[in-house]
This record gives C-alpha cells, sequence and structure tokens, in this order.
C-alpha cells in the first residue's frame, strides 16, 4: 500500500519560484511525534542536482500574508547557499568546519516536561579527513524566546538555531564525539536583544571577522570545495559575528587586496588563493586546538581514576 505524499501548497511553489528555486514533492515525513509533514525538496532551478531538505508542518500555512517578507528572504538565501559547494557546512569562530543536517523540523514540546520546545539534529566535523566526530544535538528553545518567533518552523528557526549550536561550540559546551547522546543547546533570550530586535551572538572585531572569511575560504572552498568560490557575505554569518552583510563585504575586499582570496565581480564569493592555500598547518593545528578545548578534561580524569568522589 502505498502512502500519499503532501504536495507543497502553490503559495510556497511561487515564493521558491520567485527565490530561484523548483520546489517538488519528497517522500511523507513526520515529525517527532509522528504527526505527519509535508517535506519537500528544494533545487536550485539553475542547477537542480543543488538541493535541500525543507520540512514544515501540515498546519502551516505559506499562503498567510505576515509570513511572506520572511519566507521570500530565506528562500533567497537557501538559493544563495545552494551555489556554495558544501551549503550544509558552517564554520565555528574556532576554526571548526561543521556540516548541520537531520534536523527534525519543526519543533515539537518537550516530552520530558519541561516548558520548552525541542528540535533536534546533528552536526559533524568536515575537515577533509574521516575522523568521525560529531554531536547529536538537543536544541531548546524557551517559551519567552518562541513568541519572538514568527512561527516554530525551518524556516523561520533555522538560522538562529545553527547559530546558537555554534556559539555553544565556541563557548566549550558541547563535545565532538564518535559516539554519544544527545547533547543540549538551550536557546533562550540571552541571544536575542528585546529592544534592538535583534539576534546577538558574538560581538567580534574587524580582526576576528577578517581571521573567521580566511578559514572560511579555506576550508569550504580549498579543502571542500575543490576550489570553487563560497558565498563570504552570508547573512547568517553576519548574525553570527554579530555584524552586517555590508561589513563582511568590506573585509572580504580587504582579504582580496592581500591575495588571500580571489573574488568574482559581486565581491561576495570568493576562493582561496594559493597564498591561503599554503596556511594548512596553521589551520589544522587551529582545529586540533579547538578540539582540545571542546574535550571535557575532568571526564578523562575520572577516565583515568583520579576522581575524588
Amino acid at each position: 500500500m502505498s502512502t500519499a505524499i503532501n504536495a507543497p501548497s502553490p503559495a510556497l511553489e511561487a515564493a521558491a519560484t520567485n527565490a530561484g528555486l523548483i520546489l517538488t514533492a519528497a517522500e511523507p515525513g513526520t515529525d517527532f511525534a509522528g504527526t505527519p509533514t509535508t517535506r519537500a525538496v528544494l533545487s536550485l532551478a539553475a542547477d537542480p542536482s543543488r538541493q535541500q531538505v525543507l520540512e514544515l508542518s501540515q498546519a502551516f500555512d505559506a499562503s498567510n500574508p505576515k509570513f511572506a517578507a520572511e519566507l521570500a528572504v530565506y528562500l533567497r538565501e537557501a538559493a544563495h547557499r545552494l551555489r556554495n559547494p558544501r551549503p550544509d557546512v558552517y564554520l565555528t569562530l574556532h576554526g571548526l568546519p561543521l556540516s548541520f543536517g537531520q534536523f527534525a523540523w519543526p519543533f515539537h514540546g518537550s516530552t520530558s516536561g519541561a516548558d520548552t520546545f525541542i528540535v533536534h539534529g546533528n552536526i559533524h566535523l568536515e575537515d577533509g579527513n574521516a575522523t568521525g566526530l560529531h554531536a547529536k544535538i538537543s536544541a531548546s528553545l524557551t517559551q519567552t524566546f518562541a513568541t519572538v518567533v514568527l512561527a516554530l518552523e525551518q524556516p523561520f528557526a533555522e538560522g538562529f538555531i545553527y547559530n546558537a549550536v555554534r556559539k555553544t561550540l565556541d563557548q566549550g559546551q558541547l563535545e565532538l564525539v564518535k559516539s554519544g547522546n544527545r547533547q543540549p543547546v538551550p536557546v533562550t533570550t540571552r541571544y536575542y536583544s528585546m529592544k534592538q530586535q535583534v539576534f546577538i551572538f558574538n560581538d567580534t572585531t574587524e580582526q576576528q571577522r577578517r581571521a573567521y572569511l580566511a578559514a572560511k575560504a579555506f576550508w569550504l572552498s580549498h579543502v571542500l570545495g575543490g576550489g570553487a568560490p563560497v558565498w563570504l557575505t552570508d547573512p547568517r554569518d553576519a548574525q553570527y559575528l554579530n555584524t552586517n552583510v555590508a561589513d563582511l563585504k568590506t573585509t572580504v575586499g580587504a582579504l582580496a587586496k592581500d591575495g588571500l582570496v580571489l573574488l568574482d565581480e559581486s565581491g561576495e564569493w570568493g576562493a582561496a588563493t594559493d597564498t591561503l592555500r599554503n596556511q594548512e598547518e596553521a589551520y589544522r593545528a587551529q582545529v586540533a586546538e579547538a578540539l582540545a578545548f571542546l574535550k571535557p578534561t575532568f571526564n578523562e580524569q575520572m577516565r583515568g581514576g583520579h576522581a575524588n568522589m
């Protein structure tokens, strides 16, 4: 017996088309509680082989005017990211290239009795080596935070959830392991300014942003992208770095002047130059240092029989 596939709504298809995407139905989906979801595939119109999954609750109404502007932004940015060699990979401030996947949208209510909304997913270290290091994520959204989110659906939450995961790694509160249980990522109002109505993650200097974007070009263009250009002015990175796209573009221009990246005419897409590629030893040392920072030394002491209990 075949299972009926819930086709995306005409409003959602139209929004995707306007963003340069093709939206097609995929296999049936269910959320964490087993409730059916609308699961679709977003493909880049210019290259249908570049794809990502979009999963929404069946109750979500894409034709509601209150969703139109933010949904259009999400789809437009998705079309840009799909042009990246690895659209699923993001960098942390400590220099860890990570893929994000298997996030089970939309949010579901906590089953432990806590007054929170949960989304599960996985991150994997992507340094070009088959290390198997990863973390299973359980990101929890407080009720207070939920009130500032337009809808508890993928297009309206994916960006800040990914950034909260990166921020939690920056703080050394997640560990990349070869096996293990889900690790919590609390998403609270400390990541949001009610006064300014903006997300807040990392206060960064120009020097830090420069180092971040150079590392992004090294890992995503050189190591993972076969030399293909990557989107260096991604608004999701701008949010993560507490800056704006214009500032990122200025920083990218400075990297190009110093011979570290080769930019296209837009000044937004860049590939690593030989000068940057030759810094591999330094970047791999940075990854090793970041992994050491994430490793809980108190666990190692207990494993070695040195716990005082």
